[in-house]
């Protein structure tokens, strides 16, 4: 009795200690319950699929459309599952957090996607018509918050980053707009669109969240020797799959095929680079795995926004090797230079991983185009991008520069509009009543999870609070 009576004496020592915030039982399932609830209302007034047709003919042109998109469609799936959630594995005590969580927001996100996209496009008659295409673009709606999470992972709650997507789905949406409908923006595979908007926004979300205070390396956050295997096995996931990501909505045939080509090549080259600017960087010679869980898919993000354009293969094999050296040098000196200048905070390092690549792929298609003639920019027009807009078509005779100021205007929107937008959604964050976690407690998954084996034996080195969490599991 008395050593049960000093445990519930330290438990309610540290509840004390830690704002009330901090466990809010109910706000989680409240939140998402209601978006449920609505969605299933939405849908049972609004939501139909299309009339299967009598005619033989239309009826064959709907299973080649399937038969042609879901196999890229199931890549997509296991590179944002399975790919995506181990690479946020590096954290050592946050993995059950960061793969729920990548899950979580990818449904989430999906589905809010697939409202707004159905009441701005293709809301017709008062009903929204629901393909396989819809949903797929709505996929890529949600990359992009998947991948501005990684700018504060693990320093948020489960509710603030449901606020985040909830806020970045329709800034993405507004920004596509933008770029591919009024700029005409050539970006198959996402590198302006989606790369470079949710990278910033994600850095936007983390100034504006944590402001310009300078904290010291929590202890948490170095990773294990497990922890990056495992966030390694998800970059491999990623690179295998990369292309079906950049070749899903290019027009079928020559344009698929030379993004499928250009993507591999791009990859393979960044894979290598990345190896060699590694071991040069590092004193000993040996290799970080930080830089190989990165490096190695920076040239898939570079390609995107090139990959279906007439252009040699060692374009893009070039292109990839400086996507990853541009890749490790700012895991190497960008990433503290601008903790400590600007106090910005960015936990994955996606601005070395999706924004420096980004920025390199936009410079590299407004030179594509302007070196474009009228017998080497054939490639076939895509009527299919990421965002849903009007793909990549490159028009015959002379376009270079008038396409050339589109893409490097529509590079400026993306970087601005995802900053804005990042920094008022990360003000709005920063409200008590969505329960960031406190410093101490952050980047651990005992907060939102109940370990069983931290419950029986909290260990030496836990701190009061982490103990106080496995007790309560106990008393």
């Amino acid at each position: 009795m008395r050593v049960r009576s000093q445990r519930l004496h330290m438990l309610c020592y540290t509840m004390m200690a830690v704002p009330s915030s901090t466990y809010p039982r109910h706000l989680l399932p409240l939140f998402l319950g209601l978006f449920q609830g609505a969605l299933l209302l939405f849908f049972a007034l609004f939501v139909i699929y299309e009339e299967p047709s009598a005619q033989a003919e239309d009826t064959n042109l709907v299973a080649k459309q399937v038969y042609r998109t879901f196999p890229f469609f199931q890549d997509i799936q296991v590179m944002l599952v399975v790919g995506l959630g181990l690479l946020l594995t590096f954290l050592p005590r946050y993995g059950f957090s960061a793969l729920t969580h990548n899950f979580l927001l990818l449904n989430f996100s999906m589905q809010w996607a697939l409202v707004l996209q159905g009441l701005l496009h293709h809301f017709h008659h008062g009903q929204i018509h629901l393909d396989l295409h819809k949903l797929l673009i709505s996929e890529f709606a949600a990359v992009t918050v998947l991948i501005s999470v990684g700018a504060i992972l693990g320093r948020a709650s489960p509710c603030q980053l449901l606020i985040m997507a909830t806020c970045e789905i329709p800034s993405y949406l507004a920004s596509e707009w933008v770029i591919v409908t009024c700029l005409g923006v050539l970006d198959v595979g996402g590198t302006i669109t989606i790369h470079v908007f949710s990278c910033y926004f994600g850095l936007g979300v983390s100034k504006a969240l944590f402001k310009a205070t300078q904290q010291p390396l929590h202890p948490k956050k170095t990773p294990t020797t497990s922890s990056d295997l495992m966030s390694l096995v998800g970059t491999l996931i990623l690179w295998v799959f990369w292309p079906s990501f950049v070749a899903v909505l290019c027009q079928p045939g020559d344009a698929q095929h030379r993004a499928i080509l250009n993507t591999l090549l791009a990859m393979s080259a960044g894979a290598i680079t990345t190896v060699v600017a590694s071991s040069l960087l590092e004193r000993d010679g040996k290799l970080s795995p930080g830089h190989l869980q990165n490096g190695s898919l920076a040239g898939g993000v570079a390609i995107g926004v090139v990959a279906d354009m007439a252009m040699p293969p060692v374009a893009a094999l070039a292109l990839g090797s400086l996507s990853a050296v541009v890749c490790v040098l700012g895991f190497r000196f960008l990433t503290a230079l601008l903790r400590r200048k600007l106090a910005l905070h960015d936990q994955c390092g996606i601005h070395n991983l999706h924004g420096l690549p980004g920025i390199l792929g936009a410079a590299a298609s407004v030179a594509a185009v302007l070196v474009a003639s009228e017998d080497t920019s054939g490639s076939q027009p895509s009527q299919l991008s990421p965002a849903g807009g009007n793909g990549s078509e490159v028009v015959q005779g002379r376009w270079g520069g008038r396409q050339a100021l589109c893409q490097a205007a529509g590079l400026a929107v993306a970087i601005g509009a995802s900053l804005l937008a990042g920094l008022l959604t990360g003000a709005a964050l920063g409200l008590p009543c969505l329960a960031r976690p406190p410093e101490r407690l952050c980047f651990d998954d005992s907060l939102y999870f109940k370990i069983q084996d931290q419950a029986e034996s909290p260990g030496p080195d836990s701190s009061a609070e982490e103990g106080a969490l496995a007790l309560k599991e106990q008393v």
